[in-house]
């Protein structure tokens, strides 16, 4: 793609790949110190976009995966690998720098560009909930990956090859500058994506986006500064494959607002009644028409099932609310169901409710179903909602503040929830537990995860707080939830493992001043206890913030 020009003379010094000869600049359209800024502008958008798609993969693949740790040490230790293996391709590209260049950045904008889309299609459309193909979405973040990290890797060798063609100059100095300009660039790409991409245009949208970028400044550059170093063919095929690219990323971002409503019907049916993200997760309403019950996804994970729901939420509870319980705190629960099993017992004062995300709370207070479902909790003047972190607001919350605190938390296996079910978090909240008060805890699946449920028993009893399990099962049969999206029916939990605890070992029994609940008796609440305790798993360490066993 390059003119030909004379071969350099034997003990020469090496070519810079330019059509001019040996050590000689590229003929340039601009002066030369004009043309090394704009290849270094080039570095800095070619960088940033490159670690969107890193974090655009690691975030897509831990929603639609999950554990979050594991996505990203595979996405990342992968794509590493993969750059070190573009670096080496890309020496044999050094004597077509700028053609090779420019096609390279095409492909980079067309495979990272539409990856989001094309991985959220395979979790939607090939069983991503579990079956025969089960391991697609793996496979293919694997893929992407690979690919990108080669695209991203031949990126330097190139550049470096342009900008020494631009004014030669020391090599120590090129490396300096172009690794300046490439960290500067990582850096405005690792904060656009939590802070712009994410939050306005969310994962699809930002990730075409992002590919438009990178194609127009490949495009750009070598077009436009290196037209010269091309044959009239090199640069007709170089425009047309960026036309093309460019094309295909424009409708797909017109088409990403029907893609993603028709991907999320795959993934939750057709009875999809609100689908919204909030600065914190997507929350998703399924049901609540036609005689369906109403079903509540967080970050696609079903958190509460219309149909099953109470039965959660009073295991969950009326335990805990036999005693004192003038003063209340619950974590988590934004959609107001654990406070309505609160409120429906004589003499609970107030209740604070300490939600990460207000937007759920909001949704909760407002949306017909859901506001109908907590009975409408939310307008009862005892809940006060509280937002923030709940590691700092309990470090300002005086002690003995709380005669109970119901923990309404996904579950602990979830890399966002495992500093929740740590012991210096229990730790806080034997602080703030009255002398008498008690703590249940949500610990995940029993029969499904018994290690992970027996380490929030040992992680309570290393912070002082002895517990008793028990478990409910759930009405409906399926798999129950967790933190591998694929590999579970995230529709149909089998059932639920809970922690009664208090500063000394306390007796499940229900409150009898209390309205009988629906689903719980005392005789059944024995049983459930007698069940979990033949599960244990002795001798487990605790979970720490340094050193998490989930």
């Amino acid at each position: 793609m390059i003119e030909p020009h004379a071969p350099a003379p034997p003990g020469s010094p090496p070519s810079w790949g330019g059509p001019c000869g040996p050590e000689a600049p590229a003929r340039l359209p601009v002066r030369p110190a004009v043309g090394r800024f704009l290849v270094l502008a080039g570095v800095f958008a070619c960088a940033a976009c490159g670690l969107v798609y890193e974090l655009e993969l690691v975030a897509l693949a831990s929603y639609l995966i999950g554990d979050s740790v594991t996505q990203a040490s595979v996405v990342l230790s992968v794509m590493v690998f993969a750059m070190g293996l573009g670096s080496l391709a890309a020496k044999r590209l050094r004597g077509l720098a700028a053609a090779g260049f420019g096609a390279l950045e095409a492909a980079l904008a067309l495979v990272g560009g539409s990856s989001a889309m094309l991985l959220y299609a395979v979790f939607a459309w090939t069983g991503g909930w579990g079956g025969l193909w089960a391991d697609g979405p793996r496979i293919l973040l694997v893929a992407f990956s690979l690919a990108i990290g080669v695209l991203i890797g031949a990126e330097v060798p190139l550049l470096m090859e342009l900008i020494q063609r631009v004014r030669r100059q020391d090599p120590g100095g090129a490396v300096a500058d172009l690794f300046a300009a490439d960290y500067v660039g990582a850096l405005v790409g690792g904060l656009a994506f939590p802070f712009v991409l994410l939050p306005f245009l969310g994962q699809l949208t930002g990730a075409l986006l992002t590919g438009t970028v990178n194609a127009v400044v490949g495009a750009a550059l070598v077009l436009g500064l290196f037209r010269r170093d091309l044959t009239r063919r090199a640069r007709w095929l170089l425009l047309i494959a960026n036309a093309v690219v460019l094309a295909l990323l424009a409708t797909a971002t017109v088409l990403a607002d029907d893609f993603e409503r028709a991907a999320r019907h795959a993934v939750y049916g057709q009875d999809v009644r609100v689908a919204v993200r909030t600065d914190v997760q997507e929350v998703v309403l399924t049901g609540d028409t036609d005689g369906r019950p109403l079903d509540l996804f967080l970050d696609g994970r079903l958190r509460v099932r219309g149909s099953d729901e109470r039965r959660y939420h009073e295991a969950l509870v009326h335990p805990a609310m036999s005693g004192p319980h003038a003063r209340v705190l619950i974590l988590g629960g934004g959609d107001g169901l654990a406070a309505r099993e609160v409120l429906r017992h004589p003499g609970t004062g107030r209740v604070d409710l300490l939600e990460a995300d207000p937007g759920l709370a909001r949704l909760a207070r407002r949306d017909p179903g859901l506001s109908a479902l907590n009975e409408h909790a939310f307008g009862d003047a005892r809940v006060h909602v509280l937002t923030g972190d709940a590691f700092h607001r309990l470090r300002s919350t005086p002690s003995a503040t709380y005669d109970v605190v119901i923990s309404d938390l996904p579950d602990p296996g979830l890399t966002a929830s495992t500093k929740l079910y740590s012991q210096e978090f229990y730790g806080l909240l034997r602080r703030v537990l009255a002398p008498d008060g008690r703590l249940a805890v949500h610990a995940g699946p029993v029969a499904a995860r018994p290690r992970a449920f027996w380490t929030v028993d040992a992680t309570l009893r290393a912070a002082g707080l002895p517990a008793t399990a028990y478990r409910v099962a759930a009405r409906h049969p399926g798999s129950a939830p967790g933190t591998d999206r694929a590999a579970a029916d995230l529709r149909a939990p089998r059932g639920w493992g809970f922690l009664l605890a208090a500063r000394t070992a306390p007796a499940l029994r229900l409150d009898p001043a209390a309205p009988r609940p629906h689903t719980l008796t005392p005789d059944a609440l024995d049983r459930d206890a007698r069940d979990a305790a033949r599960t244990r798993i002795p001798g487990l360490p605790p979970s720490t913030l340094p050193h998490p066993r989930y």
